[in-house]
């Protein structure tokens, strides 16, 4: 009988799909809430009925109850009570209820002190209406609680099987916050079962009913304990070396981490649910924000006509998106890669702005296509991140890297002068310092010719000329072709993850903070200078591996294998920012220094430059790497074929 029973419930439940009712339409929740308060109304009226007291006097019965019913719907429509989905009721909805109820009681104490100051008696008994306040505000959020606690109920014993037992760190009212909505999360993810308060003074207490624990002990031993399998980051007031040791500790033992940002919207528990994330690379790196001097970027760009080369990469489109903050007169986006750029351009249509657009196909290797822009558009500033910059590739195809890192720069850099453009910023990389690579010497030339052609036409010029800046940063995470795309591909086919060298370190900055320290630079420039940023600290690619194993739930060499793969041609076991005989010079911003690199005379570095293309147009590899090695001295070939060329 009972197995009877049992499967009849189990039947009934599942023919129910509670967790698949959607929500109900707002007139049918009203017609609810003026049902209970009818009941309550008639419930007030016998219980005063019975103790020989009159509710409503029997003369104006119609009037008062077709008053009683208006005034409750006026207030439900005003404070909207109505509008909430019970399934998610909350603290607010109680105070919603509770001014309405004491909104109408307000209004009937009102019409009875106005009828007996004219002489015709109350129709209520203020008494009952007292009563009747009780009951309604009862009876009003206790069924809005029934049906969440159902709801909550049911959810919890059918979901349990597969949701992450988490712990929320912090005990404020972000964490709190982020409880709730957690709870109320359909369909649910996590199953909180503590909080964690840095300090102790909360440990005796409970939030939501579940305990609070003091960071005594290591925080993998207290998840151990409620056989928690994540920690969710909700304390706001951590600082960011507190966070990166509870993050170190959590992957250390394989425990999942996910953070929350400020809360600011307390009603919508939906949109804060949606933004507990997994912690990303990105947010172990994070570093103080950049301050730009906003005022003199928008100087520069504000009402100006700008040309991007490079615009649909990576780093050129966190540019466009960036210089559009400051409101140019005209954008020229330019790319040879026709896809992207199509892809660019229907993105920035879509913000609907006050800004001429024009998207440009074109390789910056011809220079008679790029004049074409040049004569078309009055610019102002160019910003240059058009480049081939896949170590492997370039070591095998110099020709290549001499065309488009080389000449291309070379052609942008004399029209923008044949124009009198006004800047010209140009985004270098750290590989082109003590370069070990045929792309990193290609850099470094461009670097020559920019600089040496700035200080050329600023001794030959009498007149106002064109100020040629070059940045020069290293890797950027997140952009084309860099390791942690490839990573997190890798991590996603369930490895191995494959890195060249156990003890190589790189220098490593997000995609705006490379592009904002672009701008900056390009804006506080004078002319000739080569900018470098501060990288920070450098990350081993091994641990930068290890960590996003463990940031995706999987063991290291266990679920996910790590294989060392050996030096790439030309690739170093670490990138430098400065030449060996180059020195800095600080800037009023903290982050960019300037290189103090030796320059050579124009007319050499061009007539070279003119001998490395001629070469490049001969496919003739040992002559193009011999031609680069001589116009940079220091570029010392690794682990490649033209290692043969030092000797």
């Amino acid at each position: 009988m009972r197995n009877l029973l049992s499967k009849g419930r189990g039947f009934f439940i599942n023919a129910l799909k509670i967790s698949e009712l959607g929500y109900l339409p707002r007139w049918i929740i009203l017609s609810i809430d003026v049902v209970v308060i009818s009941v309550t109304s008639a419930i007030t009226y016998m219980l005063l009925d019975g103790m020989g007291l009159t509710y409503i006097i029997k003369s104006y019965i119609i009037f008062g109850i077709v008053a009683y019913l208006f005034v409750n719907i006026f207030f439900f429509r005003v404070l909207r009570i109505y509008s909430g989905i019970i399934r998610h009721s909350s603290f607010i909805d109680a105070i919603k209820i509770f001014f309405s109820q004491i909104a109408s009681l307000s209004i009937f104490l009102v019409i009875n002190f106005i009828l007996l100051l004219l002489g015709h008696g109350k129709i209520f008994l203020n008494t009952g209406l007292f009563i009747n306040f009780v009951l309604s505000f009862c009876a009003l959020f206790s069924y809005r609680i029934i049906v969440k606690q159902i709801f909550e109920r049911y959810i919890s014993e059918n979901k349990n099987a597969v949701l992450i037992r988490a712990m929320i760190y912090g005990s404020g009212t972000n964490a709190i916050a982020v409880a709730r909505a957690l709870k109320a999360e359909i369909p649910s993810r996590f199953k909180v079962v503590a909080f964690i308060d840095k300090g102790s003074h909360n440990s005796s207490k409970r939030i939501l009913n579940l305990p609070i624990f003091s960071q005594n002990r290591k925080l993998p031993v207290l998840m151990r304990s409620k056989g928690a399998q994540a920690l969710i980051i909700a304390d706001k007031n951590l600082t960011k070396e507190e966070k990166l040791n509870i993050i170190d500790d959590c992957l250390e033992y394989n425990y999942k981490v996910y953070t929350v940002p400020i809360i600011k919207d307390w009603e919508d528990e939906k949109e804060i649910s949606t933004k507990v994330k997994t912690f990303e690379i990105q947010d172990l790196l994070e570093r103080k924000p950049i301050v730009l001097d906003n005022n003199a970027i928008s100087g520069q760009i504000e009402g100006k006509s700008i040309l991007i080369t490079g615009a649909a990469g990576s780093i050129g489109s966190e540019i466009v998106h960036q210089v559009i903050g400051f409101n140019p007169r005209r954008l020229i986006i330019l790319d040879q890669a026709e896809t992207p750029l199509h892809h660019l351009s229907i993105e920035i249509e879509k913000m609907n702005l006050n800004i001429e657009i024009h998207s440009k196909i074109a390789d910056i290797r011809n220079k008679s296509v790029i004049e074409r822009v040049f004569k078309e558009y009055d610019i102002n500033v160019v910003f240059h991140a058009a480049a081939y910059k896949h170590v492997p590739l370039m070591e095998e195809n110099p020709a290549q890297a001499v065309f488009a890192n080389v000449l291309g720069t070379m052609n942008l850099a004399d029209l923008a002068a044949e124009y009198g453009i006004d800047r010209f910023v140009m985004v270098s990389t750290d590989k082109a310092v003590n370069p070990s690579n045929v792309m990193g010497a290609s850099k470094r030339i461009a670097e020559k010719y920019v600089q040496s052609l700035h200080f050329k036409l600023q001794k030959n010029s009498t007149t106002k000329h064109t100020k040629y800046i070059t940045t020069r940063f290293g890797n950027v995470l997140g952009s084309n072709g860099s390791v942690v795309p490839l990573f997190t591909k890798q991590i996603a086919q369930g490895g191995p993850l494959t890195i060249t060298h156990p003890d190589i370190i790189r220098y490593f900055m997000t995609i705006p903070e490379a592009c904002q320290l672009v701008l900056e630079a390009g804006v506080m420039g004078k002319g000739g200078e080569i900018f470098i940023f501060d990288m920070g600290k450098p990350l081993k690619i091994i641990d930068l591996a290890y960590k996003m194993i463990r940031l995706a739930g999987f063991t290291p060499n266990k679920e996910i294998k790590i294989e060392i793969v050996g030096l790439r041609p030309g690739e170093k076991l670490y990138e430098e920012l400065l030449n060996n005989s180059a020195k800095t010079l600080a800037t009023h911003h903290e982050k960019i220094m300037i290189a103090e690199e030796l320059c050579d005379e124009y007319e050499y570095v061009k007539g070279e430059i003119e001998t490395l293309i001629y070469n490049a147009n001969l496919f003739d590899n040992d002559n193009i790497v011999s031609q680069m090695k001589k116009l940079v001295p220091e570029f010392v070939s690794m682990n490649s074929t033209f290692q043969a060329l030092d000797k």
